[in-house]
């Protein structure tokens, strides 16, 4: 199994096209804030407060922003049953077509994407994550 999903998020990686969100919060219609839409707090340390297209869930991209509203990094939430079952998800927009670094991990479970799933977050600069962390 770690193979194949392994090689399904790093082809999602490879086939992002970049798309330019609005660089402050809150970015315009039809992104929502997930919070408006699921019950999950405003602000998540690690990811921000994020919104999405309803239209591209479960994968996204959901776009996550710092406690000044500043688009800090794209995350995309991908269903780990889809990448067994050789789904493909190509070419998901980029909050910012700048990346400094990315993290890949598995997440259990949540409002608005129940399944298990891996979390992909590109951070769009070298202080992204210091100011999502808290």
């Amino acid at each position: 199994m770690r193979g194949p999903t392994l090689f399904a998020v790093t082809t999602l990686l490879a086939a992002g096209m970049a798309w330019s969100a609005e660089t402050t919060a809150p970015p315009a219609a039809p992104f929502a804030k997930v919070s408006s839409l699921v019950p999950l707090p405003d602000f998540i340390p690690g990811l921000g407060t994020l919104y999405i297209d309803p239209a591209t869930l479960p994968a996204g991209p959901f776009l996550a922003y710092d406690h000044e509203g500043k688009l800090s990094a794209t995350v995309y939430m991908v269903p780990l049953d889809d990448l067994v079952a050789g789904k493909a998800f190509d070419k998901l927009a980029v909050g910012a077509p700048e990346v400094s670094s990315v993290d890949i991990y598995y997440n259990a479970g949540h409002p608005g994407v129940e399944k298990p799933h891996a979390h992909v977050v590109l951070f769009h600069d070298d202080t992204a994550r210091s100011r999502l962390a808290k």
